[in-house]
């Protein structure tokens, strides 16, 4: 062979060689480019996954299982968990696992042992467990707030414990999920040691997915939070007009009187009430209550009394036996910081004479067509103080006779202790100057003169207290 020829041949075999090793490197970028194009396609997938999730508001759990499951498919891992922490944040708790997610956490001996035989017995405790929110390898992540990749999870510090058991062979990703600079929980995807370690660009995908994640469940948090308020308030307003049909629609119609009542709540729901029961023999029941707090419980209370003593009164005719009776059934139900303060007015159209009973309300001021105030204030116990003993011997029928031209004032302290801006309390002595300078032209002026003076006193002062007020006109 001439050495030319040996040349030429030894060109050829260095340009089929170059040739080939460039060929293997262009298919080797083009099945990288494809890889990272498909984790692409695969992320893509998983924020539009995260975007529907959102419009549709999906339940809490629901959106935790895509998440995982979203993110199992985007790194091509085993399976994931998503933990929350709890409302104390002193823990986390596991809100999803998905379906082959292999053990993330370690497990103290004896609860090992015991499950050795019993697969389902070690995934039970996982589901029931709760890990300190500082501490373990996934409280490390939650505490420090940065993702972590572990390639082999037996061998992180969090497993050294003599007391703590963990023998799979594992790598993991684990993120923090926060949302507005508040701590959600972590979420964790693993693989086992027979799939190749999570590469830098599976954990870089990880990260940008993690943060969406956490954005995901704040806002999902937020709507969930936003729709139960919702749900609430419009509960509470169908309390309120059922709430409402319990007070009179109307004024009654007694002949020789003029009777004018307004119930103004501070919430949706009163604890304040009055009432109008027709009794025999042409008498008929005034009724004002004051239950101690607002809202909801309060009204509920109201609900009970005013069924109580309905019923009470219209079967016992003497007002005294009707309210120690009524006393006896809501003591038995009544919490121990709460109690009703109550009036009961029987009204008689023959004569103008009034016989009341008064459970611990505030006195009635009541005008003298001479220009005169007296104060009616019997003595009595609130309704729920006690369990009957103390009730009828402390309280006391007492007996009032009207004539043309007086005017009785019923009121609860919504009315007397409403603040203005400079916290200065309305007080009775200013109610009761409107009161008698309203008195002369009758029941519907007196009313109208004391909430017109009472906003003016409070201004832009936030009412906090329910406010009822009722004016008795003997004509």
């Amino acid at each position: 062979m001439t050495l030319g020829l040996a040349a030429s041949l030894l060109v050829i075999i260095y340009l089929y060689t170059t040739l080939r090793n460039t060929d293997k490197s262009l298919k080797e970028i083009k099945s990288e480019k494809e890889l990272i194009e498909g984790e692409e396609n695969k992320m893509f997938e998983f924020l539009h996954m995260l975007g529907i999730a959102l419009e549709e508001d999906h339940s809490e759990g629901k959106l935790h299982r895509e998440i995982v499951d979203g993110l199992v498919e985007v790194v091509d891992a085993l399976g994931g968990a998503i933990y929350l922490l709890s409302a104390n944040k002193h823990y986390l708790i596991p809100s999803y696992l998905s379906e082959n997610c292999p053990q993330l956490i370690g497990l103290p001996v004896e609860v090992v042992e015991k499950a050795r035989q019993n697969e389902q017995a070690i995934k039970s405790a996982i589901r029931l467990s709760k890990i300190p929110a500082d501490e373990g390898m996934l409280g490390s992540v939650l505490s420090s707030g940065v993702p972590q990749l572990v390639p082999d999870v037996k061998n992180h510090d969090a497993f050294r414990d003599a007391f703590v058991l963990y023998k799979d062979n594992i790598s993991a990703m684990i993120a923090p999920l926060s949302y507005g600079g508040k701590d959600l929980g972590v979420i964790v995807i693993a693989r086992t040691h027979f799939k190749p370690l999570f590469t830098s660009n599976e954990f870089k995908l990880f990260q940008s997915a993690s943060e969406q994640s956490g954005f995901a469940l704040g806002n999902a948090k937020i709507h969930h939070e936003a729709n139960e308020k919702r749900k609430f308030e419009t509960e509470l307003r169908i309390a309120r007009e059922v709430q409402s049909i319990l007070l009179p629609d109307k004024d009654p119609d007694i002949p020789g009187y003029r009777i004018l009542g307004t119930n103004k709540p501070a919430k949706i729901i009163s604890g304040d009430y009055f009432d109008y029961i027709p009794l025999a023999d042409g008498r008929t029941a005034v009724v004002i209550a004051d239950v101690t707090g607002k809202g909801v419980a309060a009204g509920l209370l109201m609900a009970m009394c005013r069924s109580a003593l309905r019923c009470e009164i219209l079967r016992e005719q003497d007002p005294l036996k009707a309210l120690t009776r009524v006393n006896k059934q809501i003591y038995a139900d009544i919490r121990e910081d709460m109690f009703i303060s109550l009036a009961v007015y029987i009204l008689n159209d023959k004569d103008g004479s009034i016989q009341m009973v008064c459970a611990g309300h505030d006195p009635a001021p009541l005008y003298r067509k001479n220009n005169s105030i007296e104060w009616v204030k019997p003595p009595g116990l609130a309704i729920g103080l006690d369990d009957g003993d103390v009730f009828a011997r402390v309280t006391k029928i007492h007996d009032i006779e009207l004539h043309a031209g007086d005017c009785l004032l019923l009121y609860t302290d919504g009315v007397t202790e409403a603040l203005n801006p400079d916290l200065d309390e309305y007080g009775s002595e200013r109610m009761v100057d409107t009161f008698k300078k309203a008195a002369p032209n009758g029941a519907e002026n007196i009313v109208k003169s004391i909430h017109k003076d009472l906003a003016k006193f409070v201004s832009s002062h936030q009412q906090t207290d329910d406010i009822t007020v009722i004016a008795i006109e003997k004509r």
